[in-house]
């Protein structure tokens, strides 16, 4: 399938989960994740999800996270770049709902693409290759390209993989692992 048509499936079938669901998926999610040997690094960039898009919601990662006594790292977008500037969070960071209904920080110290180790990777699809499927702005693609080459880009999905994606660009970069409710994926 290719990338529009992935989104147009993955949209509708997000679409139809319950508010239930999404938490009790994303908590098995985050429970995979325990599976991972990734705990010895210091700063985790996550992602704030969209609620109205029934994106996975990572309030379970960032529990482990704090519990591990990580640096957690959140982006503010800029629409007009596509290019995002990170932070690192504690509990007195505040979030502000941006026109996107992505919440973004409004204070704490900005650190460099370059300093973050594992990313958590928003995505609505991905294939056995480890290429995936997100909204089509490219911000990911941008952020990720700006991060050391040893990063490790771990996708989160409540679905498994599509065998492939048509339509894949030279520049897209690929995940190191994608975490299911049920299955870890190894690329």
């Amino acid at each position: 399938m290719t990338k529009q048509e992935l989104r147009n499936k993955y949209k509708l079938l997000r679409g139809n989960l319950s508010q239930t669901e999404v938490e009790a998926l994303s908590s098995a999610i985050a429970n995979q994740l325990l599976e991972l040997a990734i705990w010895d690094k210091l700063h985790y960039h996550i992602f704030m999800p969209i609620k109205e898009h029934n994106e996975v919601e990572t309030t379970f990662i960032k529990s482990i996270l704090l519990d591990k006594k990580k640096k957690i790292v959140v982006s503010k977008s800029n629409f007009d770049t596509v290019q995002m500037t990170h932070f690192i969070i504690d509990k007195r960071t505040l979030f502000v709902k941006n026109k996107y209904s992505i919440f973004e920080p409004e204070n704490g110290s900005q650190i460099a693409s370059e300093k973050i180790e594992v990313v958590f990777v928003p995505l609505l699809a991905f294939d056995l290759h480890g290429n995936r499927v997100g909204f089509g702005k490219g911000f990911y693609d941008n952020f990720l390209a700006e991060c050391n080459p040893e990063v490790i880009k771990i996708g989160l999905s409540f679905f498994e993989a599509e065998t492939q994606i048509d339509g894949v660009y030279k520049n897209d970069i690929q995940l190191d692992y994608c975490v299911t409710p049920t299955t870890l994926y190894r690329f």
